[in-house]
Order: C-alpha cells, then sequence, then structure tokens
C-alpha cells in the first residue's frame, strides 16, 4: 500500500463524526491543563481532516488545526506568564499563525469552488 494511502487510512474523510470542541484559554486553569487541552483539540481537528489523497488539499486540511493549535497554545501563556520576550513570541505566534490559517482558508476555497464547478 502507498504512503499516501496508509497515511489517508488515519484520518477521518466527513461524514458523521462531529467536529473538536472548540479550545477554551482559562486562567482558572493550571498551565499544563491548557496545554493539554490545546494538543487534544488540535490532535481532534487533525485526525478529522477531510483528506481526499491530493496533497497540497491534505497538507492544508491538515495545517490548519496544527496552526490553529499553536495559536491555542499561545493564548494558554498569556494567560499564565508576564515575560515580556515570552508574551512578544505569543503574541507573534498568534499573528503569523492565524495570517496563515486565512490564507489557507482562502486557497481552500478558491481550489474547492473549482472542484466544485468541473
Amino acid at each position: 500500500m502507498a504512503a499516501g494511502a496508509q497515511a489517508q487510512e488515519h484520518h477521518h474523510h466527513g461524514g458523521a463524526a462531529a467536529p473538536p470542541a472548540p479550545f477554551i484559554a482559562s486562567s482558572a486553569k493550571p498551565f499544563s491543563a491548557l496545554m493539554d487541552d490545546a494538543m487534544a483539540v488540535m490532535d481532534a481537528g487533525m485526525k478529522q481532516a477531510p483528506m481526499n489523497g491530493i496533497a497540497q488539499h491534505d497538507f492544508v486540511t491538515m495545517m490548519m488545526p496544527h496552526h490553529q493549535g499553536a495559536v491555542d497554545m499561545a493564548k494558554a501563556v498569556l494567560l499564565h506568564t508576564q515575560d515580556p520576550e515570552i508574551r512578544n513570541l505569543a503574541l507573534g505566534i498568534i499573528a503569523e499563525q492565524q495570517n496563515e490559517i486565512n490564507v489557507m482558508q482562502a486557497w481552500l476555497q478558491r481550489h474547492s469552488s473549482k472542484e466544485n464547478n468541473k
């Protein structure tokens, strides 16, 4: 079996699975619990990514929840640190990763429209 086909077998292909619950950042939770939550949401999102076997599509659908995980982790650290260097790093991660998510969503929308108009 080809590597791509093997990888595709491990991912959700649309259907009845519920979307992952959103990450909720709260200063009432310990930092380690927030990181665990962010990882769980990211993992669920990646496992439910609608894979179709086309490399560029699958890359984008997998990277969106991965990048969102980075945003969620950065939000978590902002709640639990006053270190200016880490806060700057986290704010940069949020801005950069969100921008890349927007680029990927736009790419996916453009290419989904092309596929739907065939």
